[in-house]
């Protein structure tokens, strides 16, 4: 994939703002399992109490708290309330809310900040659970004598000493006011005994326990306690209802740019495998099948768009996600770090064991899918050859072998990614036991909050979603990374056929001709020439043909002059310019070519014909037609010249093909005619007339023609004879029936006598 990186720089900006929309929705989706903890703990269990703050108090239970604290810390909590009298006129403001004030006098918060609140709450939440630890032990045997009694657990354990059996004091007798005639020494001991006896509880616990004492307070002030319970529990829900939505936005937002990255990389890449596979040479072509070539522009791009959306969506995400759940996680309970740990031992072991049996066989699906097209494109093509030698059966083994092989391998792939997931639903189900086995002995020893143990279960399952998903993206990269690799290596392969830095111009006066000196060449890879001094002229108002057995090197050699091969050896003059110091274009632009095989593309014969000069004009068309000795099968179509071609030229004939694109050349009207046994599917009299018709059009320009007819070249200015890769002959037809026995062989296996004079 890093061999692509470069493709990926224009949507860096959208990248960026995908990441950050991944931030807003891993934060929220993070926030959600605290808020449901909070309903839990603070709205169910402790009635919609925050903390052990109460927002009011009565006068006469302040008074019993502050028996508890030293005198630093009471005028401390004192100084954060404010004393309302009743009568008094601010108590109008207050009675509303807290009906007992016309009664006694009681405490009103005043407005703190948070730090003052924390300090606050430690505070008041201890002398709240002594204060109620007392009055119940007024009432209760039990209670009274786990007051009294030293070392104790639950409600300020032995606070009180031995000695104080709350239960058998006198009726009528204040324990507190008892207390509070104990010397100074003696109560600081107390309060410093209360804070020791609370340290076990821990913070969250205290102000659990304390809630209750505040429940009976706000009941005493004549407060509604269930509307407070409703009120919080709907402030709650309603957070957790807009975080859910903005989680929702964020993500939708993010797949949406992911998907546009994606896709916009996609097409980048199709665009520049097609412009690169444009510039290739033959040679590449060598390199590259036709078949390798549509399935790396095809299904290897979509794997690298498919990659490139879960990147975005789950490989960004997942460790924000991951890292954020394990603080969080941690966060609710220090002491259960390690199952989740664990859940992730096991899980990367699971992971690890599918890469290891995976990975291979995504390698071998490219290699196969590439084979399988092949088989697929060889069949198609050749229907009508397969089915003239009843070879249908042979070819059904054939792709099914191929097509065998890429189904088994991805039958294996499936179903080792298929068994993985039963294995994730243990690990998580598993996970979600040990949490609640393990938590509910922590909340039964007053050590965590039954909110807390829900929330931590739930920060483990995002934690090991977040691990399941860059497991999965592991286990799915090679795949793509072997498609990016294939696509690279076509993105990155240099054309050998190159234009030099500062390409030369044809003069004004442009001279079609075209001189071979000393040329030689040698396909790549090969260990031998094809061609060996190759010395000729071809020169404008004449026809240069050659002519020779099948494989000496004939369309070889005018494939050399387009620059679809560069030579090895020696130098091609056009114009009296070396074809390697100009650009492709500059040479491609004087030159007609007409190949060996002639190629059609889908869409209207006209189209077709104007492929070279699309402002053609409908005379410069027509009479391309009418050269070409196309007009005669054209006009029998309905439409004409508007006539649809198929794929490949399907639905006309072979001859009628050579001739259209003969007229496709005609209608550029270069000074340069190269024809590559383009008259080979012409019968001889359609032959004779294109021919006839050809030179009074070529009159002024070079045309070179490769053949296997006698007969096409009898009247050319110059025949060259190749045997073996090299000229054995030159010159006119009668000529060379005296000087070449090569020439002379092939001429009497074709022409009688009557002919050959």
């Amino acid at each position: 994939m890093t061999r692509l990186a470069k493709y990926i720089r224009p949507y860096l900006f959208l990248l960026t703002v995908a990441i950050a929309l991944l931030f807003i929705q891993a934060y929220t989706n993070l926030s959600l399992p605290d808020y449901m903890s909070k309903i839990v703990n603070v709205g169910i269990q402790q009635g919609g109490i925050v903390d052990a703050v109460p927002a009011a108090i009565r006068k006469s239970q302040m008074d019993r708290l502050t028996i508890f604290m030293n005198t630093e810390v009471s005028t401390r909590v004192l100084s954060d309330y404010t004393l309302v009298r009743p009568g008094t006129p601010e108590s109008s403001t207050y009675v509303t809310t807290y009906p007992a004030l016309s009664k006694e006098p009681i405490y009103v918060l005043k407005g703190i900040d948070a730090k003052e609140r924390s300090t606050l709450n430690s505070i008041m939440g201890k002398a709240l659970l002594v204060v109620s630890g007392i009055e119940q032990a007024r009432t209760n045997p039990e209670v009274a004598k786990l007051m009294s009694s030293p070392g104790a657990a639950g409600s300020a354990p032995g606070a009180l000493g031995q000695g104080f059996d709350l239960s058998k004091l006198p009726a009528g007798m204040d324990p507190f006011a008892l207390i509070k005639m104990l010397p100074a020494d003696r109560r600081t001991e107390m309060a410093t005994q209360i804070d020791k006896k609370f340290q076990a509880m821990g913070p969250k616990m205290i102000t659990q326990a304390a809630t209750e004492p505040i429940k009976t307070e706000y009941a005493a002030l004549g407060m509604n306690t269930g509307k407070l319970q409703t009120s919080y529990m709907l402030h709650t829900g309603a957070i957790m209802l807009v975080l859910t939505l903005i989680a929702a936005a964020a993500a939708i937002g993010a797949g949406f740019i992911s998907a546009r990255v994606a896709s916009g990389l996609a097409r980048d890449l199709r665009a520049a495998i097609f412009e690169r596979v444009e510039n290739f040479g033959a040679s590449e072509f060598d390199k590259f099948s036709t078949a390798s070539l549509i399935t790396r522009s095809t299904n290897d791009i979509m794997q690298i768009q498919m990659v490139t959306v879960m990147l975005v969506t789950m490989v960004f995400y997942a460790p924000i996600i991951g890292i954020g759940g394990i603080i969080r996680a941690v966060g609710k309970s220090t002491s259960m770090w390690w199952i989740i740990a664990l859940a992730v031992g096991v899980l990367m072991t699971v992971v690890f064991t599918v890469y290891k049996l995976a990975v291979p066989k995504f390698k071998l699906m490219q290699r196969l899918m590439d084979r399988l097209n092949l088989v697929s494109r060889e069949t198609l093509s050749g229907m009508m050859v397969i089915r003239a030698f009843n070879r249908q059966s042979h070819e059904e083994k054939r792709f099914d072998e191929a097509n065998s092989d890429l189904t088994n391998t991805m039958l294996f792939v499936n179903r080792v990614m298929v068994v993985m997931m039963p294995f994730m639903m243990l690990i998580m189900n598993g996970l979600s036991l040990l949490i609640i086995w393990v938590g509910s002995k922590q909340v039964a020893a007053s050590a965590m909050q039954v909110g807390d143990m829900m929330a931590f279960m739930q920060y483990a399952m995002q934690i090991v979603f977040a691990f399941l998903m860059l497991s999965m993206m592991f286990i799915m990269l090679p795949r793509a990374a072997v498609s990016a690799g294939r696509v690279a290596d076509v993105l990155e392969t240099r054309p050998s056929i190159v234009d030099p830095e500062a390409p030369e111009l044809f003069d004004s006066g442009f001279s079609a001709t075209i001189e071979f000196r000393n040329v030689c060449f040698r396909y790549p890879g090969a260990e031998e020439d094809v061609l060996h001094d190759i010395s000729f002229t071809a020169r404008p108002g004449e026809t240069t043909a050659f002519i020779g057995a099948t494989g000496v090197g004939k369309s070889t050699l005018v494939n050399l002059i387009p620059r679809f091969y560069d030579v090895t050896g020696g130098t091609i003059y056009v114009g009296g310019k070396d074809i390697r110091d100009l650009s492709q274009h500059e040479l491609r632009d004087k030159i007609g070519y007409v190949p060996q095989k002639a190629t059609l593309f889908t869409g209207s014969i006209a189209s077709n014909l104007r492929y070279a000069d699309e402002q053609a004009s409908e005379e410069a068309v027509a009479t391309a037609a009418r050269i070409s000795q196309s007009q005669e099968f054209i006009t029998t179509f309905p439409d004409g010249l508007e006539a649809q071609i198929s794929q490949g030229g399907a639905n006309v004939s072979g001859g009628q093909k050579q001739r259209l694109s003969i007229a496709r050349a005609l209608v550029k009207n270069p000074p340069i005619f190269i024809f590559d046994d383009s008259f080979s599917a012409l019968d001889f009299k359609t032959d004779a007339n294109l021919r006839r018709a050809l030179k009074a059009q070529t009159a002024r320009s070079s045309v070179l023609i490769v053949t296997q007819r006698v007969s096409t070249i009898k009247s050319a200015e110059q025949i060259i004879v190749l045997d073996e890769g090299r000229i054995v002959g030159s010159g006119t037809h009668h000529e060379l029936m005296e000087s070449c026995a090569t020439y002379r062989e092939i001429a009497t296996s074709q022409l009688t006598k009557e002919e050959l004079a």
